[in-house]
C-alpha cells in the first residue's frame, strides 16, 4: 500500500494521505478497543477449555466434544499426557488420569468472523466453555467430545471454534468495520509484529498447499483424524447439525493419502443416503476406523481395516452412546447404550453380545495386566434401586450371576465406582455422610484416613501415577476451593499437600482444579491457591512438599526494567489446558522439551484476566521471559525444537511466526495467500510435529479450507551432538530435586536444525544425600511453622500400631515419611524413616459395628451382613463375639477371620440391639448397633364404628397387613381438624360433639411406605343396633367384594322397609366382609317426633326395633338374589326365634352356625377383657368400649337390651376375626385362602 502512494500524481497524493490518516484514525481506535478488550479478559475466559479425565487407563470412551475451540487462530496440540491440567467429574469420586478417546475430535466453524464480515452484535454470542477429554497419548488425533457447538442450518448463529468473548461486549459495530480495514490493509500489526519485523522486507513464506472440500459450505461440524506416525493418510467426517431437529442431516467422508494436500469425497464408498455421525479409531491398529450412523436414520456401523480405504456395514439392534477400546486387544470393545445396556464385541464390532443391564453410565471399565486374574474381565457398577448400586465384576463372554464377582461387600453410592490404575474407590453414604473406601492392588476395601476433622463435603480423586493417590478435598466450611491430599502407597491414609486450590464448574458440572503436572520434570506441578481473595500461583518441584511463588521477569518485552519484588508481586499463570487437538490452552510443555514452558498470566499481586501476557520459561520456571502482550497460541515444533505461534484473533490472518531458540526472537511466515478464519490446527501424530493443517474457511458460508503446511522446508540440515547442550535442573540454585540430580541434553538456542523421529530426551542423573525436605509429614502429623512435623492434637501415634500382631513387628513412625517417588539415600534417612518395632500387647480399642449398606434398617427374611473393624489391639490375637440381639451369638478367634463381614438373617420384625465384643488377655470393647427390621406395608385398614353415639368416646384402629411391619407412625385426620394426630400407636380415642357425618383419614408411615385409608362415621344421639343372619345359600353367592355387599345392603334394607313400613331415613344397613354373611342394622330416631325429647326417642327406638325384630322372627323378610335363590334374613341374637332357616334341609347348618355365634361371642369376651395382657392377638377389640355401641340412651343406661351389646361386638369381632386370621410378618398367605381388605359399606 505504500508503493501505491508513492507513485499516485500529487492531486492524487492528497487524496491518499487523507485516506491514510482516516486509516490510522480507526487503527488507534481499534487498538484501543483491543486494550479494553484485553483488559476485560474475555478473550482468555473465552480459552478456558475445561479438561475433565476419565478413570481408566488409555483406553476409548465417548464423553463429550468440542463445544467451541479457541481464538480464530486456534491451537493444535497444546499439552501432552505429562502436560495437562487434572481435573475431576463433579457428583462423584471419579477422576483420572490417562483416558484415550478415540472418537476423532470435533471441529467447529470460527463465527467471530461475523463480526468483522456481517457486523453481527454481541448479543448474538454466548460465552460458552469447552468439556475436553484427555488423550492417553498427549493430544492425539482421537479424542471424544460429546457436546456440539450450536450454528443453525441457515447460518446465522454458528458454534465456532474462535472465541466468541475476543472483544469487549462494547465494542459493537465499530470494532468490526475497523476490523475489515484492518484486514484488507494488512496495516495492523502487533507490537511483537513490529518488534520482529523490524524494516520492511521480503515477505517469508511456508511450504503449503490449500485444498476446498467443495460442496461441504452448509456443514458447521468436522471429525478429523489422522492415521498415525510414518502414514500419509488423514479421514475427515464433515456434517451438518441441525440443532433444531438435534440430528444430523447431512455428512460427507473425505480422504488424503498425501498428508493432507488434496482429499477424496467417499460418499459412495460407504453409501450415497448413509449420514455418519461418528468416527472412532482403534488406540492399538490406527488402519481400523469405526463409522457410526446416525440413529435417527439407521443404526448400524461402518468398518475398515485398511485405514479407511474400504468399509463393510454392520446393522446394530441397539443405538451406541460411548465406546471403550481395550488397552491392548485392538479387537475388544465396549458399548454403552441409550438404554443403560453394556455390550462387548471380541470383533471389533462385527458381532455384540450384550454383557450387563442397568449399568451406570461410565462406570464400566476394563481389567489391568498383572492385577486382575483374566484379561476379559470387566469392572462395572450396577444400579439397584435409586439410591443403591453394586460394584461387579464380570466375563466378557460370560457374564452370568455364577461368574460375577462383588468385590465390595454391600452397597455402593450410585455414580461412585472408579477404577484407576492399581486402585479401585467406592463410595459408601451413611446417615448422610459418605464414607469413601479404597482397595489397592485389588485388595480388600478400607476407608480412606484424611485427617480426622477435614470433614468433606465433597472429594474427587485427581491422580494415581507413581503408586499414590492424589486427592481434591472440599471441607466443611470452603465453598469454592480445594485442598490437596497425597495419601502413601496403600492409597489409605492421606496428608495436606496444599490449601485452598481454585476451582471451577464445568459445563456438566464438572468440578475442575486448578493443578497442572509439568511434562517432563518429574514431581513438578504448577498450582493457582487462594489467599485472603487473592489468586496466586505457587510452583512445587517435589510433589507437592514445598511451594513457592513464580518469580516474575525482570524485564517487559520491550526492555522495560519490571519492578516486582516477591512476596508481594510474582507471575501468575492461567493453567487452563485443552486437550482438543485443534486448540490449543493457556499453558503447554512435552515431554520431548523438558524445562520449557509457554503460558499465559500476569503480573502483579493476584492472577487476573486483564493485561494477559504470553510467558516462557527454558529452565523449568526459575526464569521466564514475556514472549507476547497479545494472546497467542503456542506449538511445539520438531521435539520442541522449534516453536510456532498462531495469534488469537476474530479476523482472518494468513501469517504465523516462528522461534528455533526457546521463543528469543520470532520471524513471520505466511502460510497462504488469502486470509482464513482459522477454525483449527491439526498436527502430524507422535513427537516430531513437521506438518501441520490449518482448517478455516473464507466466509461463514464458504467450503472448508485445509491448509498444509509442511515446515520441513525452513530446516537446512539435520541435527548433530555439536548442536546439543547439557542442562541442571535445579530449583532456584539446589541441583537436588526429588533425591537426584538431573543432568538433560537438550538443542543450543542458536541451532537451527531438525531433531528427527530419532531424538530422545537424554537425562543422566546422581544420588543425593537424604535432606529433611525429602520427607512430608506422615498421617496424623502436621508441619510446624519451623518446618517440624508434629503429632496433630487428635492423632495417638500408638494407633498405628492397630493391625500388629503379638510377636510380629510393625513401622512406628518418626512423623515423616519419604515423598513417593523420592531417591535419596543415606543423609538423614535413618533419622527420619519409620523404624520396625516388636508389635506391642494392647487391649482392643476403637471396635466399629456397622452393616454393610451402612443402614440402620434391614428388611425381614434377608441377609444383613455386619462388618466389625478394630482400630487398635492385637487383631490375630482378639476373639470377637456379635450378638445378633435375637437369642443367636456367634464367636469368632480373631478379627482377620471376620474381614468380609458376618451375615445373620432375622426372622422376627423388631428393633434388636446388635452388639460386638473384642476380648484379648488385657481388655475388652463393646460396639452397640441398633438395628431395625422391617417388612414392607402392603396396605392398611381402618376399623371405625358406623355409627357413633354423641358426645361419647370411640375408638378407631388401623390395622396393618403384615400386622407387623416395624416401627410405625400413625397420622389421623378427624373430621375437619387442620392439625393432625400422630401416634406411634394403632389406636386413638375420640369423641364426637355434634351429629352428622364424620370423616377419618389415617396414615401409616413405615420406613419408605405411606399408606392411607378412610372411612366415614355416622353420629347421632341415640341408636339402636342389631346383627343380622341369612339362610345358608347365600353363601355359596357370596363373592365378598365391596360392589356386591353393597348391593346386597341396599336390597335387605329395601326389605325391611317393605316389611315393617320404617322410614327409610331411620334405617342403616351393611353386609359385613367374610363368611358366613351377615350383616347389621342400625334404627336412628325420628327427629320430628323426639327433638329434645330423650325419653321419647328411647321409648320410639324401642317400639321401632321391636317391629323389626318380631318381621325378622316371624321370616318376614326375603328377598330374591336370582332367580330360584330366595334369601331368608333372621335377627341374629338368643331368643325364641329362629335364627336360621328351620328347613329339613337346613337343620345341619343352622347348629353349626349358632355354635359358631355362641363360641365366638365368648371370645371375644375372653380377648377383651383381658385385652390390655395380651397385645397383638386382636388389634381391633382394643378400640372397642363395652359401653360405646349399647343400644339404649345415655340418660337411662338400665333399659338397655342384654342382647344388643353382645350381638355388637360379635359383629365387630367377624370383621376382627378375618384381618387377623393373616399371617404375621411378610409371609404371603396360603394360596386357597381367600381374604377380604375392604371395610362394610353401610346404606342410608
Amino acid at each position: 500500500m505504500e508503493r501505491e502512494v508513492m507513485l499516485c500524481p500529487k492531486w492524487h497524493s492528497a487524496l491518499c494521505f487523507l485516506i491514510f490518516m482516516m486509516l490510522c484514525f480507526f487503527h488507534s481506535d481499534n487498538a484501543e478497543i483491543t486494550c479494553r478488550s484485553c483488559q476485560s479478559g474475555n478473550k482468555w475466559r473465552a480459552q478456558e477449555l475445561l479438561l475433565k479425565f476419565d478413570s481408566g487407563e488409555p483406553e476409548t470412551r465417548l464423553k463429550g466434544e468440542v463445544l467451541r475451540s479457541e481464538d480464530g487462530a486456534g491451537g493444535p496440540r497444546a499439552a501432552s499426557a505429562e502436560s495437562r491440567r487434572l481435573r475431576c467429574a463433579a457428583g462423584s469420586a471419579e477422576c483420572a488420569r490417562d483416558v484415550a478417546e478415540y472418537t476423532e475430535p470435533r471441529l467447529e466453524r470460527n463465527v467471530e468472523n461475523l463480526r468483522a464480515k456481517e457486523q453481527i452484535g454481541e448479543d448474538d454470542f454466548t460465552e460458552i466453555k469447552v468439556s475436553n477429554v484427555k488423550s492417553g497419548d498427549g493430544l492425539a488425533s482421537t479424542a471424544d467430545y460429546k457436546k456440539r457447538a450450536r450454528r443453525d442450518s441457515g447460518g446465522e448463529k454458528v458454534g465456532i471454534i474462535g472465541s466468541a468473548q475476543n472483544q469487549d461486549p462494547g465494542e459493537g459495530g465499530s470494532s468490526s468495520a475497523a476490523a475489515r480495514r484492518v484486514t484488507r490493509s494488512e496495516l495492523r500489526w502487533s507490537g511483537e509484529e513490529r518488534r520482529a519485523a523490524g524494516p520492511r522486507q521480503e515477505e517469508l513464506k511456508l511450504n503449503s498447499s490449500t485444498f476446498a472440500l467443495t460442496g461441504d459450505s452448509s456443514h458447521n461440524q468436522a471429525m478429523v483424524h489422522w492415521s498415525g506416525q510414518n502414514s500419509s493418510v488423514i479421514l475427515m467426517l464433515t456434517k451438518l447439525f441441525d440443532f433444531n431437529l438435534n440430528s444430523v442431516t447431512e455428512s460427507s467422508l473425505w480422504r488424503s493419502t498425501d498428508y493432507g494436500a488434496t482429499y477424496q469425497k467417499l460418499n459412495d464408498k460407504v453409501g450415497a443416503k448413509t449420514i455418519l455421525s461418528y468416527l472412532y479409531v482403534s488406540p492399538n491398529n490406527k488402519r481400523k476406523i469405526m463409522l457410526l450412523t446416525d440413529p435417527e436414520v439407521e443404526s448400524s456401523l461402518l468398518i475398515s481395516s485398511d485405514e479407511g480405504a474400504t468399509y463393510q456395514k454392520y446393522r446394530l439392534n441397539f443405538y451406541i452412546l460411548s465406546l471403550l477400546f481395550h488397552p491392548e486387544q485392538e479387537d475388544w470393545i465396549l458399548a454403552y447404550s441409550h438404554d443403560q445396556k453394556l455390550y462387548s464385541s471380541v470383533e471389533f464390532g462385527r458381532r455384540w453380545q450384550l454383557v450387563h443391564e442397568r449399568v451406570a453410565p461410565n462406570r464400566f471399565y476394563w481389567s489391568k495386566m498383572g492385577l486382575d486374574k483374566e484379561p476379559g474381565l470387566i469392572h462395572l457398577e450396577t444400579s439397584v434401586t435409586e439410591g443403591q448400586a453394586l460394584y461387579v465384576t464380570c466375563k466378557l463372554q460370560n457374564c452370568t450371576d455364577a461368574n460375577k464377582g462383588k468385590p465390595f461387600p454391600g452397597y455402593i453410592d450410585p455414580n461412585s465406582l472408579v477404577v484407576q490404575d492399581e486402585y479401585v474407590f467406592v463410595q459408601v453414604s451413611t446417615g448422610g455422610k459418605p464414607i469413601y473406601y479404597v482397595s489397592a492392588k485389588r485388595e480388600v476395601f478400607t476407608p480412606m484416613k484424611l485427617p480426622k476433622y477435614t470433614l468433606p463435603k465433597d472429594l474427587h480423586v485427581i491422580s494415581t501415577d507413581e503408586n499414590r493417590v492424589v486427592a481434591a478435598v472440599q471441607e466443611w466450611n470452603q465453598n469454592e476451593t480445594y485442598n490437596l491430599y497425597v495419601s502413601d502407597t496403600s492409597g489409605v491414609f492421606y496428608t495436606l499437600a496444599l490449601e485452598n486450590v481454585v476451582s471451577s464448574m464445568g459445563l456438566e458440572g464438572n468440578v475442575m482444579v486448578d493443578l497442572y503436572e509439568v511434562a517432563g520434570i518429574k514431581g513438578m506441578f504448577l498450582a493457582n491457591k487462594k489467599t485472603d481473595n487473592q489468586v496466586k500461583t505457587h510452583i512445587t518441584y517435589n510433589r507437592g512438599r514445598d511451594w513457592r511463588l513464580l518469580q516474575a521477569p525482570s524485564k517487559d518485552l520491550r526492555g522495560n526494567s519490571i519492578h516486582c519484588v516477591l512476596p508481594y508481586c510474582s507471575l501468575h499463570l492461567h493453567l487452563h489446558v485443552s486437550a482438543n487437538p485443534y486448540t490449543s490452552g493457556n499453558i503447554a510443555s512435552r515431554d520431548t522439551a523438558p524445562g520449557i514452558i509457554v503460558a499465559s498470566g500476569s503480573i502483579g499481586s493476584e492472577l487476573t484476566t486483564s493485561n494477559v501476557s504470553v510467558f516462557i520459561t527454558s529452565d523449568a520456571g526459575n526464569t521466564w521471559r514475556q514472549i507476547f502482550d497479545e494472546e497467542y497460541a503456542v506449538l511445539y515444533l520438531d521435539q520442541g525444537g522449534a516453536l510456532v505461534a498462531i495469534r488469537h484473533t476474530p479476523l482472518p490472518i494468513r501469517h504465523l511466526w516462528l522461534s528455533f531458540d526457546e521463543g528469543r526472537q520470532w520471524n513471520k511466515y505466511s502460510f497462504t495467500n488469502a486470509p482464513l478464519y482459522v477454525d483449527g490446527v491439526l498436527g502430524e501424530p507422535g513427537e516430531e510435529t513437521l506438518i501441520m493443517t490449518i482448517f478455516g474457511h473464507v466466509s461463514h458460508r464458504s467450503e472448508w479450507q485445509l491448509v498444509k503446511i509442511d515446515f520441513r522446508s525452513i530446516f537446512n540440515r539435520r541435527c548433530t551432538e555439536a548442536d546439543y547442550q547439557t542442562w541442571h535442573l535445579h530449583n532456584q540454585g539446589e541441583p537436588c530435586l526429588m533425591g537426584v540430580k538431573r543432568i538433560y541434553r537438550k538443542l543450543k538456542p542458536t541451532s537451527r536444525c531438525v531433531m528427527g523421529k530419532l531424538y530422545s530426551v537424554t537425562m543422566t542423573s546422581g544420588p543425593c544425600d537424604c535432606t529433611e525436605a525429602d520427607f512430608e509429614c506422615d498421617y496424623g502429623f502436621e508441619r510446624r511453622t519451623d518446618g517440624k512435623c508434629t503429632p496433630a492434637f487428635w492423632f495417638h501415634p500408638s494407633s498405628m500400631s492397630r493391625g500388629c500382631t503379638t510377636g510380629m513387628t510393625f513401622l512406628n513412625s518418626t512423623g515423616y515419611r519419604k515423598v513417593i517417588s523420592n531417591n535419596c539415600t543415606a543423609g538423614v534417612s535413618l533419622e527420619y524413616t519409620a523404624r520396625r518395632q516388636q508389635c506391642p500387647i494392647q487391649a482392643p480399642k476403637g471396635l466399629h459395628l456397622v452393616t454393610s449398606e451402612g443402614s440402620l434398617m434391614a428388611t425381614l427374611g434377608t441377609n444383613v451382613t455386619f462388618l466389625v473393624f478394630l482400630e487398635e489391639g492385637d487383631g490375630a490375637r482378639t476373639s470377637i463375639t456379635l450378638d445378633f440381639g435375637d437369642g443367636r451369638a456367634l464367636t469368632y478367634s480373631n478379627v482377620s477371620s471376620i474381614e468380609d463381614g458376618i451375615k445373620h438373617i432375622y426372622k422376627a420384625v423388631g428393633i434388636y440391639r446388635v452388639t460386638a465384643t473384642g476380648e484379648n488377655s488385657l481388655g475388652s470393647e463393646t460396639a452397640t448397633l441398633y438395628l431395625h427390621v422391617t417388612c414392607q406395608l402392603e396396605y392398611i385398614h381402618l376399623s371405625a364404628p358406623f355409627v357413633a353415639v354423641r358426645n361419647k368416646e370411640v375408638n378407631l384402629t388401623a390395622v396393618l397387613w403384615p400386622s407387623q411391619v416395624g416401627t410405625v407412625t400413625y397420622i389421623w385426620w378427624i373430621g375437619n381438624n387442620t392439625e393432625p394426630v400422630i401416634t406411634l400407636e394403632g389406636s386413638v380415642a375420640h369423641t364426637f360433639s355434634r351429629e352428622g357425618v364424620s370423616t377419618v383419614t389415617v396414615q401409616v408411615s413405615a420406613g419408605k411406605t405411606i399408606l392411607q385409608d378412610r372411612k366415614t362415621i355416622a353420629v347421632h344421639e341415640y341408636f339402636r343396633s342389631h346383627l343380622l343372619a341369612f339362610s345358608s345359600n347365600l353363601d355359596d353367592h357370596n363373592p365378598d367384594i365391596t360392589e356386591w355387599r353393597l348391593d346386597v345392603s341396599r336390597v335387605i334394607k329395601n326389605s325391611l322397609i317393605q316389611a315393617t313400613g320404617v322410614r327409610e331415613e331411620q334405617l342403616l344397613v351393611t353386609v359385613l366382609p367374610g363368611l358366613p354373611t351377615t350383616a347389621e342394622f342400625f334404627l336412628l330416631p325420628d327427629k320430628q317426633l323426639t327433638e329434645g325429647k330423650p325419653e321419647k326417642s328411647s321409648a320410639h327406638l324401642d317400639q321401632l326395633s321391636e317391629v323389626l325384630l318380631g318381621a325378622l322372627n316371624q321370616n318376614l323378610v326375603q328377598f330374591t338374589l336370582r332367580p330360584g335363590v330366595q334369601v331368608t334374613v333372621y335377627a341374629a341374637h338368643l331368643s325364641a326365634a329362629p335364627l336360621v332357616d328351620t328347613s329339613e334341609n337346613h337343620s345341619g347348618s343352622a347348629m353349626l352356625m349358632l355354635l359358631s355365634v355362641v363360641v365366638v361371642g365368648l371370645a371375644v369376651f375372653v380377648i377383651y377383657k383381658f385385652k390390655r395382657k395380651i397385645p397383638g392377638l386382636n388389634v381391633y377389640a382394643q378400640m372397642q368400649n363395652e359401653k360405646e355401641q349399647e343400644m339404649m340412651s345415655p340418660a337411662n343406661p338400665t333399659e338397655a337390651t342384654p342382647g344388643s351389646q353382645r350381638d355388637l361386638v360379635h359383629s365387630l369381632e367377624i370383621l376382627d376375626t378375618e384381618l387377623n386370621s393373616r399371617p404375621i410378618g411378610c409371609m404371603k398367605p396360603h394360596v386357597h385362602v381367600k381374604f377380604s381388605t375392604e371395610l362394610p359399606t353401610y346404606i342410608v
